[in-house]
């Protein structure tokens, strides 16, 4: 029978506008060539991606369409190269819909979603290509090799494999069309719930309401009201980075009741921008592209490509730790409830409730540590922080951020930076911390140009978001310890894409298994607790002293203190998120809430705590694909993290050696290494699954 391929593509190319050119060409000039942000017009989005799927296809077709029997060089490698146009197009827009979304780019956004997710599927159904790749693979180990052209080889036929390569045709056509659908519902999503969290807000209107918030958040919060037109007010926006704070020191117990319910209600309000059918009709098609696949469930078919393997293995690894959490949770809101009772008043009895667990553990925290979170703060001014995790990046992978002026950016608040070793470029890093409006909450590392050293050598563009909330201008903004950890966390992240060093971009950077790309930038977090990163860089931001020794003992010594919420919450999700894969079907519909109803009753979920994103606001796993039937992998990578990180304790954390030998064996290695190999190679063993009930401070015979 003979092979089917892409359609023949349109071979005419008109003459691009500047604006086109910005979003397609290679990017040159200094620097190893950068984004031309000044050039781009959001109104040219369309087209440029439309033209760089059809320069997409005009390759592939080459590459199906030779005369020459497959090799690696004219197959595998041909693709590799491939898609070029398209990778920058969608990168550029990318940044677009997550930092500086707006209605124009939601719209393209919302048309453009499934012709993308058509294109893919296009390539990854692609027969004939599929048929070259094979015939390739079956010769890997005999046609003269290398190691990393054999991984490659190896990943790109699972990949496909995986993808439906070997479905028939009336398969292929069944799973594009669950696959755009797809697409539209992940946007649909998405813009559902940043509407909710631009669009909602507590408005707190006179001083008494107020009461307890430290005045880095007033401040914020001014800001924020006079940015809507409401000076003389304050907004508490609906952001993990107001929420937050304001739920931990706010005295107003009905206002952080107000403020939590609004909260963990967005995209579930019953409007325009409620995301329950959304996600019952993700869940649908999910299991049906799953069944077309031939694998049991959706979550089987995702665990498949990651370390897990099975969801068997992810469900046991986090119900291992839950018995434990829970444990430790009751024990926190009995601690909580004796501070509450006290606070009685008139016979008016306090039970702990959601709204009620970071204010009251705030105080067993102060009770029992004699820390308060806001001294802390004090010291951790946001540009130091940045610095000292260029410092620390300096000493463990002898790298130097070098500050660069003129370059165009997204928008006035990124800054970027040169990243060099010796005077060596090897990336360019882009930083923007600040919440804004049309800024998705969170935060996040984006991999912009993977390096490469395939046609020639080609340094990364890497970068972070975080949304920090800014304060009265000209002073610094000072950021929580949890904050801070996110910081050196997603730092993690870019520097597995800055230090890459392989051949093939799809194996560079962090593009590897999801349960294992979390292993750096968890592993990074370990660094800002070092003392000579805190007494350099922890310093008060009115008196320029550092924090002190004494200070630190007692951050160190409420290291695991709430640590049964912290747990519960995220195992409460990451629960929920397996069991909702497991239990869809195609033609069963699924009540998100009601499931999340019975899921934290099955698993006697403590009251007074709630997921960590609820379904409705859940954008790791209903907003695309990056964490569904995935949110297990952190757990995953804390287990190990807690057994790499006792590598550095034994050795130092700023051990020549043991620095080395992670940059070596893991860092810079990409996908071009198993991960289980890769972390051999680095500890000399396998994973020590202990290391991480001792790194929790959970005692493993509760379990």
């Amino acid at each position: 029978m003979a092979t089917k391929s892409l359609r023949r593509p349109a071979t005419k190319r008109t003459a691009p506008s500047a604006s086109i050119e910005a979003l397609l060409a290679p990017w040159t000039g200094k620097h190893g060539g950068l984004p031309r942000f000044d050039a781009i017009k959001t109104e040219d989005f369309k087209t440029a991606l439309l033209e760089a799927i059809d320069l997409k296809r005009k390759e592939i077709w080459a590459i199906t369409h030779q005369k020459t029997l497959p090799t690696f060089k004219n197959t595998i490698e041909a693709l590799e190269d491939s898609g070029r146009h398209l990778g920058r197009a969608w990168q550029i827009f990318s940044i677009y819909t997550n930092v500086l979304s707006n209605d124009a780019i939601q719209a393209i956004d919302t048309e453009m979603s499934p012709i993308l997710a058509a294109a893919g599927d296009e390539l990854l159904l692609d027969e004939a290509l599929f048929h070259r790749i094979k015939a390739v693979w079956l010769k890997r180990h005999s046609s003269g090799l290398n190691a990393e052209q054999i991984r490659l080889t190896e990943s790109l036929y699972e990949n496909f494999m995986r993808n439906g390569a070997e479905l028939d045709a009336e398969q292929k056509g069944h799973l594009k069309a669950v696959n755009e659908k797809l697409a539209n519902l992940y946007t649909k999503f998405s813009q559902n719930l940043l509407a909710d969290e631009s669009g909602q807000y507590l408005v707190l209107d006179s001083e008494d309401q107020l009461a307890g918030l430290p005045e880095s958040l007033r401040d914020a919060a001014a800001a924020a009201a006079e940015e809507r037109g409401l000076k003389g007010k304050w907004i508490i926006s609906n952001g993990r980075s107001f929420m937050d704070p304001f739920l931990t020191f706010s005295a107003r117990r009905e206002l952080r009741e107000k403020a939590f319910k609004m909260f963990v209600s967005r995209g579930d309000n019953g409007d325009a921008n409620d995301n329950n059918s959304v996600i019952t009709q993700i869940l649908q098609l999910r299991a049906e592209s799953a069944k077309i696949l031939g694998f049991e469930s959706y979550a089987h078919w995702r665990l498949a490509g990651n370390m897990a393997q099975h969801p068997d293995a992810a469900m046991e690894l986090m119900l291992k730790l839950w018995k434990s959490a829970v444990s430790r949770a009751h024990e926190e809101v009995a601690d909580m409830q004796k501070l509450a009772d006290g606070e009685s008043k008139d016979g008016a009895k306090i039970t702990i409730e959601p709204w009620d667990y970071r204010y009251y553990a705030e105080k067993v925290r102060q009770a029992r540590y004699d820390i308060d979170q806001n001294l802390v703060k004090e010291y951790l001014q946001l540009d130091n922080l940045r610095d000292a995790m260029f410092w620390a990046a300096k000493k463990v992978h002898g790298i130097t951020m070098v500050k660069l002026e003129g370059i165009p950016v997204v928008h006035p608040d990124v800054t970027v930076y040169e990243v060099r070793k010796g005077r060596k470029r090897v990336g360019t890093f882009y930083f923007d911390p600040y919440a804004r409006e049309g800024k998705r909450s969170g935060a996040w590392m984006e991999q912009h140009r993977t390096q490469e050293r395939f046609r020639k050598r080609i340094t990364p563009v890497i970068s972070n978001q975080c949304n920090f909330v800014k304060g009265k201008p000209g002073e610094p903004v000072l950021i929580s310890w949890d904050d801070a950890t996110t910081l050196f966390h997603e730092f993690g992240h870019a520097l597995h894409g800055l230090m890459s060093n392989v051949t093939y971009p799809s194996l560079a950077g962090t593009n590897v298994k999801r349960d294992w790309v979390e292993l750096p930038s968890q592993l990074n977090e370990r660094w800002i607790m070092t003392s000579e990163l805190l007494k350099k860089f922890a310093l008060h931001y009115k008196t320029g002293e550092p924090i002190s020794d004494e200070l630190v003992a007692k951050i160190e010594k409420a290291g695991n203190f709430n640590m049964g919420f912290d747990r519960v919450e995220f195992l409460a999700s990451g629960l929920y998120d397996m069991k909702i894969h497991l239990a869809a079907t195609p033609d069963k519909p699924i009540d998100a809430g009601a499931f999340e109803r019975a899921t934290m009753a099955e698993l006697g979920c403590p009251k007074e705590i709630v997921m960590r994103h609820r379904p409705t606001q859940f954008g790791h796993i209903f907003g695309g694909d990056g964490y569904s039937a995935g949110y297990y992998c952190y757990l995953w990578a804390d287990a190990i993290v807690a057994d790499a990180a006792e590598a550095f304790e034994e050795a130092g954390f700023y051990d020549p050696a043991t620095c080395k030998r992670l940059h070596d064996t893991i860092i810079s290695v990409g996908d071009s290494v198993a991960p289980e190999q890769a972390y051999r190679n680095f500890r000399g063993r396998d994973i020590d699954a202990q290391a991480l009930m001792r790194s929790l401070g959970f005692d493993d015979k509760v379990v």
